[in-house]
């Protein structure tokens, strides 16, 4: 009963500090500590694509600024509007993703099993461990504050709880345009745009070169043995196709390109390889398949093979196109066409 009684002085003093209460609430907005509270509850699962709409006008503010840890941007995905860490620091990549996220130096906590396979991987990605879509608790026990995976990635809804997960359909964006994706993702769009354009500088330029000493009609098979079947590729199937088809221009033999430019790959029985075999082959070679085909008349009569224009490549650094992988993969190529 007593506030009845309250004087109107105090009454507006009272009323200026709420105004003030308020006008601090509002630039908390602003600061971290009030953005690592809404990178908190987009962790704990309100950054999926049901919630954004919600969040991320706020989030997106604080989020504009690279070297803030703790804001927040909207990143458009594939399936919709997702609100992620502005600068994220624990990522769990678990669809090859790691190269992407390495060059543009985005801590890593935890990578598939094809990554750790990678040779060209194992210098930065060190003890760094192996997870799959499966192992959630083991995914919670790493905190992650980013989840990258595939398209068809299990468990997406419970990855979603952990922390903010995109997903990416292989082969839905080019392979240059994927790392823009995940540059932009990250917050490094730049960044990423200034690799793109300096490797198309260097592979297209490369392949003047090669172009020149090879001849311009000559023509390069890229193949791989998998489970006693040859598989030949089309432009956009990593191993080298696109740097060597896309980016040099060199050409693909008509058999090739009938059967694999499609679907990207085509399977054929070892004795049907001349009909595929061009001037030059790429071999990405897996030496825990079966290469016997190697010792035969029939491989040893190839023009390629008679002339020792095939270059083999180890499967297990080739199969990315992911920046690392691609800078590897050029250096190959011009070592093994230019010398």
């Amino acid at each position: 009963m007593r506030k009845k009684f309250i004087s109107s002085a105090l009454i507006l003093v009272f009323t200026l500090i709420v105004s003030a209460c308020g006008s601090n609430s509002n630039e908390s907005d602003a600061n971290p500590s009030a953005s690592a509270n809404a990178a908190a509850d987009s962790n704990a699962g309100t950054a999926n694509e049901a919630g954004t709409e919600m969040n991320s006008e706020s989030n997106t503010e604080a989020g504009t600024n690279p070297g803030d840890s703790s804001g927040t941007i909207t990143y458009q995905s594939e399936n919709g509007p997702v609100v992620v860490p502005a600068n994220p620091q624990r990522v769990v990549a678990l669809a090859g993703f790691s190269g992407h996220l390495h060059t543009l130096g985005i801590p890593i906590v935890a990578v598939d099993e094809w990554s750790k396979q990678n040779p060209n991987f194992a210098v930065y990605l060190g003890d760094t461990p192996e997870v799959n879509d499966e192992d959630l608790e083991k995914i919670i026990e790493l905190k992650p504050d980013l989840i990258i995976a595939a398209g068809d990635v299990k468990n997406d809804d419970k990855l979603k709880q952990i922390a903010p997960t995109i997903t990416y359909t292989y082969g839905k964006v080019a392979y240059l345009d994927q790392f823009l994706e995940i540059g932009k993702l990250v917050n490094k769009e730049a960044e990423a745009q200034a690799w793109i354009d300096d490797f198309k500088k260097r592979a297209q330029a490369a392949g003047e070169k090669i172009r020149t000493k090879i001849g311009a009609d000559a023509t390069v098979t890229v193949m791989e043995s998998y489970e006693k079947q040859l598989y030949v590729y089309g432009d956009h199937y990593t191993r080298g196709t696109e740097i060597l088809y896309q980016e040099m221009k060199l050409n693909m033999p008509d058999k090739v390109k009938q059967q694999a430019q499609k679907e990207g790959y085509y399977a054929l029985s070892t004795e049907l390889l001349p009909q595929y075999a061009g001037d030059y082959i790429v071999f990405s070679k897996d030496l825990a398949q079966d290469n016997s085909f190697q010792e035969t008349t029939m491989y040893k009569n190839l023009t390629a093979v008679k002339n020792k224009h095939v270059f083999e490549v180890d499967t297990n650094r080739a199969y990315f196109d992911d920046p690392v992988t691609l800078d590897y993969l050029l250096d190959f190529i011009v070592k093994s066409f230019l010398g």
